[in-house]
C-alpha cells in the first residue's frame, strides 16, 4: 500500500527551478514561486532558481550547469512545453536526457485529464535523467506546476514513500558512467 514509512527518516534535496519565458521576469514568476513553495514546505531546499528566454541554447546552459553541480539534485522547469514557436523547452532538454522517464508524462496527463479534460494533450510534459540528476519539464501554469508536485513529486522526492522512491536509487542513477569509467 503507498504511504510514508515512519521508520524512514525525511532527506532533504537540494532543487533548481527554471522558468522558461519570454514575458516574465523572476517578480512576476507565479508558477516558479508554487514551485519554491511546495519544495520549501516539504522541507526540501532551493538550490537555485532562473528565467530564462523560451531559447534552446541558453536552456540548455543553465540546466547543463545544474547537472553538472554537484549539489543539485533536482531541476524542475516550468514554461515552453505547449505547441506554439516559441515552445522549446523539451526540445532544448530531452537531448540532455541520459534515460528517459516516459511514466512522469503519463501520470502527470492523467492527473491534469481530471482537471482539464482533454485540454492535457496541448502539454509535452516530460521527466528524465541525467549525470545522476532528476529533471522535470512542467508547463507553464502555476495549476500544472500544483498538479506535478501534488500529485507525482511530492512523494516520489520522500526518502519515506512506500513502496519506492526516487530518493532512495539516488546512489545507483550513475552506475553507467562509474562502470563506463572503470573499464
Amino acid at each position: 500500500m503507498p504511504g510514508l514509512d515512519p521508520a524512514r527518516s525525511f532527506i532533504p534535496l537540494t532543487i533548481a527551478v527554471l522558468t522558461v519565458s519570454d514575458t516574465r521576469a523572476l517578480a512576476e514568476d507565479r508558477s516558479g514561486e508554487v514551485l519554491v513553495q511546495r519544495l520549501e514546505n516539504a522541507g526540501h531546499r532551493l538550490g537555485d532558481r532562473a528565467v530564462v528566454a523560451d531559447d534552446v541554447a541558453a536552456i540548455q546552459a543553465k540546466v547543463k550547469a545544474w547537472i553538472a553541480d554537484p549539489a543539485i539534485d533536482v531541476v524542475i522547469t516550468t514554461g515552453g512545453t505547449g505547441f506554439t514557436g516559441r515552445d522549446v523547452t523539451p526540445e532544448a532538454v530531452e537531448p540532455l536526457f541520459e534515460k528517459r522517464m516516459d511514466g512522469f508524462s503519463a501520470v502527470f496527463h492523467r492527473i491534469s485529464f481530471d482537471k482539464i479534460g482533454t485540454s492535457t494533450i496541448q502539454s509535452r510534459a516530460t521527466g528524465g535523467v541525467a549525470g545522476a540528476t532528476y529533471i522535470f519539464v512542467l508547463p507553464g501554469s502555476p495549476g500544472a506546476c500544483k498538479d506535478a508536485w501534488d500529485g507525482i513529486l511530492e512523494a516520489q522526492l520522500d526518502y519515506r514513500h512506500k513502496p519506492c522512491n526516487f530518493v532512495e536509487i539516488m546512489p545507483r542513477l550513475d552506475e553507467h558512467l562509474r562502470r563506463g569509467a572503470a573499464g
